[in-house]
């Protein structure tokens, strides 16, 4: 199974928002007036989108979650809140992330030939260098890049509009709108995605569900400067006494890969295509038993107990997605109704 697809398949059925290590955002700062713009039609926008290489740019990114999603250690940036992230990119590929936890912080660094992954609070650096890795561990966290991918995975099964314009970190922007299809069986209404006039990169992405007119889920840049970035930023040393780990050894992947590599140990299966995309996974029964006391705990007191034709099992719902875990280590989640899993979660082997 490609890594990537899984990923981008999660990612459109709206139920790992955080994975980018950000959730949602209310109106950033520097919203004001929307600009005048020249008039573009939707594909050419999309196209665009999908084509760009863009510049070198540094800027805050702002997230405010509204999922119902609980606080989970080593993750916070997934709890309902206010969360920021800093990022810089050289325009050549090198990118810089920096993602506070409390007093702590990791922080990513992609400098043209090695991935660094360092976590103040472990004091441990992960090492990967290009070529170890079939992409740069960058792009998972890269929240302009995945907006772009998201784009290029929902438009396929979307109606996709222009709609006005609007002004984000202070930097003009067309409002690219993606509708479901009307044969889409999803939980989502919509998913708007501020385009910058100029470089043509999301600069917010918001996810709007059925029945309300505040976003569900929005991360997006609040302050942005562009063009050349200090250097320094994409070198990276460890610091004295902190511990490497290379990334040919097989606790490095988990260090700097641990969702995926969750996902691939439990042989991720995908049902459908779009906005109604449902992953599903069958995890071993020695992993169910290894969950820990606070895990076994946030699903206790979040899911619910239900059965069906397949079974029985437990349910956790969000605004945005529903995620179906079945007693016998079945797994199916996506931006879709209930029983949409439950007529689905038969399928997995």
């Amino acid at each position: 199974m490609n890594k990537r697809k899984v990923t981008l398949a999660a990612a459109a059925a709206g139920v790992v928002t955080g994975v980018v290590g950000l959730g949602a955002l209310a109106m950033p700062a520097g919203a004001g007036q929307p600009p005048n713009l020249p008039e573009v039609d939707a594909q050419s926008l999309v196209q665009s989108v999908l084509t760009a290489k863009p510049g070198a740019f540094g800027g805050t990114v702002e997230a405010v979650n509204s999922l119902g999603l609980p606080a989970i250690s080593g993750i916070p940036q997934l709890a309902d809140g206010t969360h920021s992230a800093r990022m810089w990119s050289d325009g050549e590929g090198r990118l810089r992330l920096s993602l506070p936890d409390g007093q702590s912080e990791q922080t990513i660094v992609d400098d043209g030939t090695t991935t660094w992954s360092w976590d103040s609070r472990r004091n441990e650096v992960g090492k990967l260098e290009h070529g170890q890795n079939s992409e740069p561990q960058t792009s998972k966290a890269d929240p302009v890049a995945t907006a772009r991918e998201l784009v290029a995975e929902i438009q396929k099964s979307s109606d996709v509009k222009v709609d006005g314009t609007a002004r984000v970190a202070n930097r003009a922007a067309y409002e690219l709108v993606l509708t479901p299809k009307p044969t889409e069986k999803t939980l989502l209404r919509e998913v708007r995605v501020a385009v910058d006039s100029e470089m043509r990169i999301p600069l917010r992405a918001a996810i709007y569900t059925n029945g309300t007119n505040a976003p569900a889920a929005q991360v997006g840049f609040s302050d942005m400067n562009v063009g050349p970035q200090d250097p320094a930023l994409f070198k990276f040393t460890p610091a004295p006494g902190s511990k490497v780990v290379e990334g040919d050894k097989e606790q490095a992947k988990e260090h700097v890969d641990t969702v995926d590599q969750a996902f691939t140990s439990a042989k991720p299966q995908i049902f459908g295509e779009g906005w109604d995309t449902v992953i599903g996974v069958r995890v071993p029964a020695e992993a169910l038993g290894q969950v820990p006391a606070e895990g076994q705990g946030l699903i206790e007191k979040f899911t619910k107990q239900v059965n069906g034709a397949w079974g029985s099992g437990k349910l956790f719902t969000t605004k945005v997605g529903n995620i179906l875990l079945a007693d016998d280590g079945r797994v199916v989640a996506g931006a879709v109704p209930e029983q949409v899993l439950f007529d689905t979660i038969g399928q997995v082997k």
